[in-house]
């Protein structure tokens, strides 16, 4: 799914589809999955592909907290505007942390914040985002 002009979110990707994202210009690789969900460690691959690999983890709904949002600002920042696949394995925690960063650092209000969550992929998490950005906001 398209999030951006720059960045992309997706589910878990194969090996040839990150083959086919360093060929198109992919710079960057930001992966939510915790390495034992994953099975292996993916940063030597993305790297040798040429892109830089971001590792945030986020094991349960437990990591959607503000000091995971305030990483994920840091990685975006140091991101800026180069091309980025931002993945977990759905897509649906991708889209949570955008939500809450979109709220809690870009002052977006609580529907807006949403939707850029569903836009990159936010599912099952939008009744815990809703919650936790609702609480945010009180």
């Amino acid at each position: 799914m398209r999030v951006s002009d720059t960045m992309l979110s997706a589910g878990q990707p194969d090996a040839l589809q990150f083959r086919a994202a360093a060929e198109a210009g992919v710079q960057h690789v930001i992966n939510l999955r915790p390495i034992q969900e994953q099975g292996e460690d993916q940063a030597p691959m993305i790297e040798a592909l040429g892109m830089q690999y971001h590792l945030l983890p986020i094991a349960s709904q437990n990591d959607l907290n503000p000091q995971t949002v305030a990483m994920l600002d840091g990685i975006l920042r140091e991101v800026g505007d180069a091309p980025t696949v931002f993945h977990c394995a759905s897509g649906n925690r991708v889209g949570a942390l955008l939500a809450l960063h979109a709220a809690w650092h870009q002052g977006r209000d609580v529907e807006s914040a949403l939707e850029v969550g569903r836009r990159a992929g936010l599912t099952k998490m939008e009744p815990i985002v809703a919650q936790l950005l609702q609480q945010q906001g009180q």
